[in-house]
């Protein structure tokens, strides 16, 4: 297995094109704009991981105990719901077959509980914030030559990176890597 390594920092130009590198996902194809919204978080994930910061040094800096209550309640949610789905087979099943559901119910919880530690604002600033910027940019920004090239060195195991190993804890990357995985093992077999 190859050593986790974080990808390059992306220059603005590809990270920000123009508008004629972004188009509006299909909606009747859930799983190409799947496709396309991982392939995009595992391209960029140093642009998304630069913006997350800035916005959370931003927050932080204007309320740092609600930035830290933010952070610590979403990371337990998040740890809790990665065990659960590894320990409980019902959540397990659930994670495989609605994986885009699965995100959306730990960050429901997520906001429940800061609701009630009357943290919602900097939950709604400082979490939902980079999130909903950084979906909007990876579901409507059309996929490189150069994206896919990494995107399939990444499924066949040949690199590691942060964003793949959060995307395979949230089972978005399963079903790539047991079609290549089964692929290779064939290739060996042969």
């Amino acid at each position: 297995m190859a050593k986790v390594e974080l990808t390059p920092l992306r220059p603005w130009d590809d990270f920000f094109p123009g508008s004629e590198r972004f188009a509006k996902p299909d909606l009747k194809d859930l799983a190409k704009w799947n496709n396309r919204v991982v392939s995009n978080l595992l391209y960029y994930q140093t642009n998304y991981l630069a913006m997350a910061i800035v916005v959370f040094l931003v927050v932080g800096f204007l309320n740092p105990l609600g930035m830290f209550m933010a952070m610590a309640v979403v990371s337990s949610v998040f740890l809790g719901s990665v065990w659960a789905g590894e320990n409980k087979a019902a959540i397990n099943n659930f994670k495989r077959q609605n994986p885009s559901a699965f995100v959306v119910a730990v960050m429901v919880a997520s906001y429940m509980l800061m609701s009630l530690l009357g943290g919602v604002m900097v939950f709604m600033t400082a979490i939902t914030l980079p999130l909903a910027l950084i979906s909007a940019h990876a579901s409507f920004r059309l996929r490189n030559m150069k994206n896919k090239l990494e995107n399939k060195m990444e499924s066949a195991g040949l690199k590691r990176s942060p964003m793949g190993l959060l995307l395979e804890a949230l089972g978005q990357q399963e079903e790539n890597l047991q079609k290549i995985q089964s692929f290779l093992e064939g290739k060996l077999k042969e």
